[in-house]
């Protein structure tokens, strides 16, 4: 049977074309400050619906190659590419980023808030970096605390099991430090980058609710709606932090 991703991902982040808590500004911000040439290759593992590769390519004349374990959004990626007409430079593929190797030895590697693939941000690191020319930048985006989560309720809420499941951002670079890299950019989300990612899922999950009542789903998705904007408000509006860094090899 071919690998896929659960419905629920699906119908929860059914209008988002950036599957994490980046806005559109955030993510051209991020763009232009990589001063990529034109023609440089990117490869992006967890690669979602497309949308660093097609609207890097448009903007950036970049190439590259997305990977991703969703069949819906990679289907919404290949649409987008063609959207945006840049087919042509970007190529999407359905599969398991864990274990994709690249053809080809790349300019740029990706993975933004997928570094389960790696088994956490240290073997995603490692993953990547098979991929990378000499010189290359990884790209890793991942989550951090904020600030001190205060209670066991507050690291749950924050989707964590842990203290331990993230570090603080300093400990997050210093992380990478140790690995032998060197932070050279990095982009930050911020509170309402968090919302426009959390919110729109509230308003996906409910517009699917209404629609789909009797779906074997339905009785997850409402309690979901029920409980995650008071998790999103009390904890991890203000205590997670998300990140992108790039990085090079020292």
């Amino acid at each position: 049977m071919a690998v896929d991703l659960p419905r629920s991902f699906t119908i929860r982040e059914s209008t988002h074309r950036i599957l994490n808590p980046f806005t559109p500004e955030k993510l051209a911000t991020l763009g232009a400050a990589l001063r990529m040439p034109a023609g440089a290759s990117i490869l992006d593992l967890c690669s979602g619906k497309g949308e660093l590769l097609c609207t890097w390519a448009a903007a950036h004349g970049v190439t590259g190659t997305g990977v991703d374990i969703s069949t819906v959004f990679v289907s919404a990626a290949r649409e987008r590419a063609a959207e945006l007409g840049v087919a042509d430079r970007v190529t999407f593929v359905h599969g398991d980023a864990s274990t994709y190797a690249s053809p080809e030895l790349v300019d740029v590697a990706a993975c933004l808030g997928g570094t389960h693939i790696g088994g956490g941000a240290a073997g995603t690191v490692a993953l990547l970096e098979r991929q990378l020319r000499p010189g290359g930048v990884l790209l890793i985006g991942d989550c951090f605390w904020r600030s001190e989560p205060p209670s066991q309720e507050a690291i749950e809420g924050c989707h964590a099991a842990t203290r331990d499941d993230f570090n603080t951002l300093p400990g997050l670079v210093e992380r990478f430090g140790g690995l032998g890299f060197d932070v050279v950019e990095m982009v930050l989300a911020d509170e309402d980058s968090w919302d426009r990612y959390a919110a729109a899922q509230w308003m996906n999950i409910r517009r699917w609710l209404d629609a789909n009542p009797d779906d074997e789903l339905a009785p997850e998705l409402r309690a979901e709606l029920e409980h995650d904007p008071l998790r999103h408000t009390r904890f991890r509006r203000h205590l997670l932090g998300w990140g992108v860094f790039a990085l090079m090899r020292r």
